[in-house]
This record gives C-alpha cells, sequence and structure tokens, in this order.
C-alpha cells in the first residue's frame, strides 16, 4: 500500500512541475512578445531606418591646371600626361587591410623608399608584431593609467602606444627588410588621403611594366586604380622661372604656411595648389572645376554614384611678357656679367644685374630678368641663375636716375621754375666735406635744369633740395635743418611710384628702404639717389610716368584670362583682359612734364650727355637718364650704375630700367661706358629689332593670305567661266 502510495504521489508531482514549467515557458514567450511589440511599435520605424540608413560623401575629383602663355601665344606652362597608379578607401577600411594591400600591390610597382621616416617603420612594426608590440607594456603599467581619472580611456590608449614606440629598439627596427620598406612607403601613400577620395600612390616614373601589371592585378588590390595624372612643364626651362612659381607635388599636398587658407576656400589637404608669384597669384583661375561626384555609402560601401558638378581644366593665362625678348634680355646680361669675370680687381663684388622693359603706356612688363652668380654647394663653383624676382623684391640705391623727380619736385612745390639757371659750384657747408659735382671740382658753372640733367649735375640738385627745405646755399654756413623736406621729397616721388610698391600683380613686392637719420646732409644726398632704396620695377614706372605725360601707370604680368583650348594652334576665348590701371597723375603741369622730357633726350643726344656715347647713333629716338651710387660692401665702397629710358621720345612705346649693383670699386666719370648703359643699349636694341623681324614677317604673311585668296578667286572665277560656257 505504502508503495502505491509513493507512486501516486510521484505521479502526481511530475503534472504539477510539467505545469509550472510551461507557465513558465508561456510568459517568458509572453514577455518577449510583449517586448518584441514594443519595439516594433515603439521604435521599429527607427531600427529600421537604421538599418537601411545611407551616408552621402562628395568626392571631388583633381583636374588639370590651366596653361601659362606669353604675350604672342607661345605656351610657356603646361601639363604632362603621366601615367599614376590610385588607392582610394572607404570609410571602414582598416589598418590591416590597407598594410594587405600595400603588401600586394609592392609585387608590382618600385617605390622610393627615402622618404620613410623612423615613425613610419615604428608604425608598421607594431601593425606585423602585435604580441611582441604588446609585450612592451606591462599589464601593471596600463592598469595605473586606467586608475588615473583623469584620463578617458582614448587618452590611455595613446599614452600605451606611444610608450610601444619609445620602447622599440633599433635592433627591432633593423630587423625590417627592403621588401618591408617598400610596402610601409605603399602604405603611407593610402592613409594619406581621405575616405572615397583617390589618393596619389605613385605618379612619377611609373613604367609601362608596372602599369600594366597592376592593371592586370586590379581585382586583388581593391581599392587601387589604374588612371593619368598630370605634371607641370616648364617649356623654355630656367627662362622666368622664379616668376612663374611653383606648384605642390601630389606627395606635398597643401603648403604648411598656406594650409589654412586653401581649407577655407573648399580645398583638400592633398591639393596642389601654387605655391608662390604667378601660379600663386592666379590659383583661382589656373586651378580649374573639379569634378563632383556624390558617392552613396551604406556601412562604407559604395552602393550608388551619381555626378554633382561636371569638372573642367584650369583657364589659361597669357601673360603680357614677351618671351622671345625675355629669352634675349637674359642672353644679355648673361653675356655682360660674365665678361665681368675677367676684371675681378675692378668689380670685385659684381655678381647679379637686373632688367625690366613695360609699355609706359598701358604698364604690361614685356620683360624682367635677373641674373645672378650663386655658388653651387656641390661644385663649389659659380653658377648664374634666374633671378628674375630681384626686379621688384630687392632695392638698392639708384643714383642720378632719379633726377628727374628731383626736378619735378622743384617744380611742384614752387621751388623752381622750368629753364631756370643755378650755379653749379662745390658746396663749402661749415662741418663738413667739400660737395661737387664729379666735372666741376672747383669752378662756377651757370646751368640750368636741362643742362644739369644732361650732364648730371649734383651741385644743382642740392640748391633744389635747399630750396625746399626752405633755404638757400650759403657758403661756409651750416645747413638749415627742416627734417619735413624728407616728407616733402617723398610724398612727391611717391607720385612717380618711387618709394612705394607699384602694384606689380605679384606677391612679395618691396616699397624699398628709407633712410631713418634726418640731419640734413642726408636731404643733399636723398636729392641725388644716394639716401632711400628702389626696386628696378620701381624705376620702370618712374621713366614710364615720364614718358607717357605724368601718369602713374600700374604696372601688370597678367595680360588675358581664356578659356582652356583643345586646338593647340589657337588660343580659347577670351574671359577677362587687364585693362590699363591709372593709379595717380602727377602735380605737375604738361610744360614742366615736357622740360624734363627734353633734358632726358639731351641725356642720350647732345654731347656730354651721360649716355650720349651709346645711344647717339642709335636707329631709333630714345630718351632717359643714368645714375651711379656710392654704397658699400663689407665696408668697401662700391658704386651701383643704373640707367633708365624709353622709345620713342615722341611716342613711348617702349620704357626700361637696368640696375647693376655693385658695378665697379675705381671711381671714375659716370660718362663712361658702364655695364648698365652696354646692357640697356643692347636691350633696347634687341627690342627693336624684334619688332622689325615680326613687322617682316606679318607683311610675308599677309602676302602669302593676299595670294591664296587671289588663287582662290581666279579659281572660283575660272569655274564660274567654265559653267556659263557649258
Amino acid at each position: 500500500m505504502r508503495k502505491n502510495s509513493k507512486k501516486s504521489k510521484k505521479k502526481r508531482i511530475v503534472p504539477m512541475r510539467m505545469n509550472l514549467l510551461f507557465l513558465s515557458v508561456f510568459l517568458l514567450f509572453s514577455l518577449l512578445e510583449m517586448r518584441l511589440g514594443f519595439v516594433q511599435i515603439v521604435h521599429g520605424e527607427n531600427y529600421k531606418n537604421e538599418v537601411e540608413r545611407t551616408e552621402d560623401v562628395v568626392v571631388k575629383t583633381s583636374v588639370p591646371r590651366g596653361k601659362i602663355y606669353d604675350r604672342y601665344g607661345n605656351v610657356i606652362v603646361d601639363n604632362v600626361p603621366l601615367n599614376a597608379i590610385t588607392y582610394t578607401r572607404t570609410s571602414t577600411t582598416s589598418i590591416d587591410e590597407m598594410i594587405e594591400v600595400a603588401t600586394n600591390l609592392s609585387k608590382y610597382i618600385t617605390m622610393d623608399t627615402k622618404g620613410v621616416t623612423v615613425r613610419d617603420k615604428k608604425d608598421y612594426w607594431i601593425t606585423k608584431h602585435p604580441k611582441k608590440a604588446e609585450a612592451l607594456v606591462a599589464k601593471n603599467e596600463v592598469q595605473k593609467l586606467q586608475a588615473d581619472e583623469e584620463l578617458s580611456s582614448d587618452d590611455v590608449n595613446d599614452k600605451v602606444y606611444k610608450m610601444k614606440l619609445d620602447r622599440i629598439t633599433d635592433k627591432e627596427l633593423d630587423s625590417l627588410t627592403k621588401k618591408d620598406l617598400q610596402i610601409i612607403s605603399i602604405y603611407r601613400q593610402f592613409a594619406g588621403g581621405y575616405a572615397l577620395n583617390p589618393q596619389i600612390v605613385k605618379n612619377e616614373n611609373v613604367t609601362t611594366e608596372e602599369f600594366s601589371k597592376v592593371s592586370e592585378h586590379l581585382s586583388e588590390l581593391p581599392g587601387v586604380n589604374t588612371t593619368t595624372d598630370w605634371k607641370r612643364a616648364y617649356v623654355f626651362d630656367d627662362t622666368l622661372r622664379t616668376i612663374l612659381g611653383n606648384v605642390s607635388s601630389s606627395k606635398e599636398g597643401l603648403p604648411k604656411n598656406l594650409i589654412d587658407a586653401y581649407l577655407a576656400e573648399g580645398y583638400n589637404r592633398n591639393d596642389r595648389v601654387g605655391k608662390s608669384y604667378v601660379e600663386l597669384q592666379y590659383e583661382d583661375v589656373l586651378q580649374g572645376q573639379k569634378e563632383q561626384i556624390q558617392d552613396i555609402t551604406k556601412n562604407g560601401s559604395v552602393i550608388d554614384s551619381k555626378l554633382v558638378q561636371s569638372g573642367h581644366s584650369g583657364k589659361d593665362v597669357v601673360l603680357t611678357i614677351d618671351m622671345d625678348l625675355q629669352r634675349e634680355v637674359e642672353k644679355i646680361i648673361e653675356d655682360e656679367l660674365s665678361k665681368q669675370v675677367a676684371h675681378r680687381d675692378v668689380s670685385p663684388n659684381l655678381d647679379r644685374a637686373f632688367v625690366v622693359m613695360m609699355n609706359p603706356n598701358t604698364g604690361e612688363v614685356l620683360s624682367m630678368a635677373g641674373k645672378q652668380y650663386v655658388k653651387n654647394s656641390k661644385t663649389g663653383k659659380y653658377e648664374l641663375q634666374d633671378a628674375a624676382l630681384g626686379t621688384f623684391t630687392s632695392s638698392y640705391e639708384v643714383g642720378s636716375a632719379v633726377k628727374g623727380a628731383t626736378v619735378l619736385t622743384g617744380y611742384m612745390t614752387g621751388n623752381l621754375t622750368p629753364g631756370e639757371t643755378l650755379i653749379d659750384e662745390p658746396l663749402h657747408i661749415k662741418g663738413t666735406p667739400v660737395k661737387s659735382s664729379w666735372f666741376n671740382k672747383y669752378g662756377q658753372m651757370p646751368i640750368d635744369d636741362r643742362f644739369a640733367l644732361r650732364i648730371s649735375s649734383n651741385s644743382y640738385m642740392w640748391k633744389v633740395a635747399l630750396r625746399v627745405a626752405g633755404a638757400e646755399y650759403v657758403p661756409n654756413e651750416p645747413i638749415v635743418n627742416n627734417p619735413q623736406a624728407f616728407s616733402v621729397f617723398r610724398n612727391h616721388f611717391a607720385q612717380f611710384g618711387l618709394g612705394v610698391q607699384t602694384g606689380l600683380d605679384l606677391p612679395g613686392e618691396s616699397s624699398g628702404l628709407k633712410g631713418t637719420a634726418t640731419d640734413p646732409g642726408f636731404l643733399l644726398d636723398y636729392a641725388i639717389g644716394q639716401f632711400d632704396t628702389y626696386t628696378t620695377m620701381q624705376l620702370a614706372q618712374y621713366v614710364s610716368t615720364i614718358a607717357n605725360g605724368g601718369y602713374r601707370i600700374e604696372p601688370h604680368v597678367m595680360k588675358e584670362i581664356r578659356e582652356p583650348s583643345e586646338d593647340k594652334k589657337r588660343l580659347g576665348s577670351i574671359v577677362y583682359e587687364d585693362e590699363p590701371k591709372v593709379l595717380n597723375r602727377i602735380d605737375a603741369t604738361s610744360a614742366q612734364i615736357n622740360h624734363v622730357q627734353l633734358g632726358f633726350h639731351d641725356v642720350y643726344h647732345l654731347p656730354r650727355g651721360t649716355a650720349y656715347t651709346e645711344f647717339k647713333s642709335a636707329p631709333y629716338d630714345a630718351s632717359g637718364k643714368s645714375g651711379t651710387a656710392e654704397t658699400y660692401v663689407n665696408g668697401q665702397l662700391n658704386y651701383n650704375t643704373t640707367i633708365i629710358g624709353y622709345a620713342p621720345s615722341d611716342n613711348p612705346e617702349v620704357s626700361y630700367a637696368v640696375v647693376i649693383p655693385y658695378s665697379h670699386i675705381q671711381a671714375s666719370g659716370v660718362s663712361d661706358p658702364y655695364l648698365d648703359k652696354k646692357i640697356g643699349k643692347r636691350v633696347m636694341d634687341k627690342y627693336f629689332e624684334l619688332k622689325k623681324e615680326r613687322a617682316k614677317s606679318s607683311e610675308h604673311t599677309n602676302d602669302v593670305n593676299k595670294k591664296i585668296e587671289n588663287a582662290d578667286d581666279a579659281e572660283k572665277q575660272t569655274k564660274q567661266e567654265r559653267k556659263e560656257s557649258n
């Protein structure tokens, strides 16, 4: 009985437990169903959106830069196509994945490993040896950092990683093979770009074999592609090279000193941009419009793309420069400078020369040339290098070339009248050595302003300066001290462009240096160009102002902006044309300006004129002024020589300025054929020679075209006659 009762009791307990189990399961399923219902009803739409969520990423594709031409349509800067290998990573691409692709790519291309840094090697070593790298930092060190409440988890990770970097030994780095360095070099390029933006891996010296092999194995190189890139080509080599400027490389990207400005304009960090001078000045024109593609991504992968903005290459810039003239001017400078090497006893410090030629009526710069001997650090020998930048970035005391401005300042301030006679004589000023003109050391010579310009009288200019200061010359008495006279002179000189920026459309222009002393004796030096300093470009603007009748024209090197053209023989349509810009007119009458023009004409055409010997037989009618200034180099007295001019005198079409710093050390008459006058005469000769040659060529072209037209007309007439006879 007991056994049966126990069995019966046991049977009753089992169903009860099963029921409880089923009930529990039922309740759990009910709770789960309620939870699922809640999630579906309340958060279902959010989760659905999260699953279906995509991201829109706009990718900008680089386009070739615009070309640069000279005024006659000759290409100066072009784009040369290059085979290129690129890499595009997604937002979810891991470091390990990139290294894997870099490893595979290294089988097909060879990279330059000079740019691989110690940090690059350490980063790679950690990735390749994760266990060894982990062992470099003890667990208790990590725990100590984690216990610091002021450090976030990211801070802890950063510190741990830095500890690993610091503890990697040279022996461990030396274990990296040449193959490893190749992989590192490739990986550096991978990691340098933005997600979904193609990054140049290699675009220089990509061999045909490399290009084809990579193209064949793209399926095993996710993100890698082969394409065509470009680089800047300078058609005339070093001619005008410093003025044209530079473009950053694909590796360099945005220059560090300009990165903030470029990023603010929407550039990417790896964009190639103009870094200096013409390339920088007209970056917004030359850069072009990038193609913009909107990539729709999901979980880091691109699922669709659409064109947002079509791209086009940059617009072309046409310069005012005449490259034929520019090259000839540079040859002349090189020739004349090289001749002086044999006369180091006379010109021990002569190492540079500058020339600017421009249209005095429009401000178009036709040539800006400079050459300088620079020591080659490798060979130890001196070589002539392009120094065209010095035409507007370097300033010098220019001597008597400024005397036209001194005379006109006398007119404009009411202290001198055209044709007025003053006595050229040695000035005996109390407390100072005797000051005299180079041609008159002892006597008295009555001369007028034209003759003073012609023979370059210092005494005449000093007396004008004294009048501007409110005094007259009194022998053996001190000069009246009037510091305001410096301001009067500088304000009037500025009307010609002397001592102020000319407005040239290139960055970095110097306005020259102003002497700080205000002793009255320095005012006399100022009046003959031996106190403040001026650039060659300022001299060119100054003489152009006198040549064109008193209008200071802004010099410029950009002539036109044109649409890019597919026809290599023809420029595209004009987008913008730079018009002459008058900055000011000097406060002088036409009669006063004409009087100085006559004085400048005498300098070139009458005996005793300081440039008469060189220009008396020129086949063109030129006018101008020469100058010599004392200067010191390492405590040694040197002379700067300068000459300015324009032609034809009655209707100027070209003006020029030549500056030869430290041309010689031996004092002698400024009428001697110094280097500045030789160069000045030769560059002016060359200008008119080229003009004549172009006129002949144009006539020949017109004759040929006319003959072709006549032949066409005759053929048409014959055909018509035959048709009528039939």
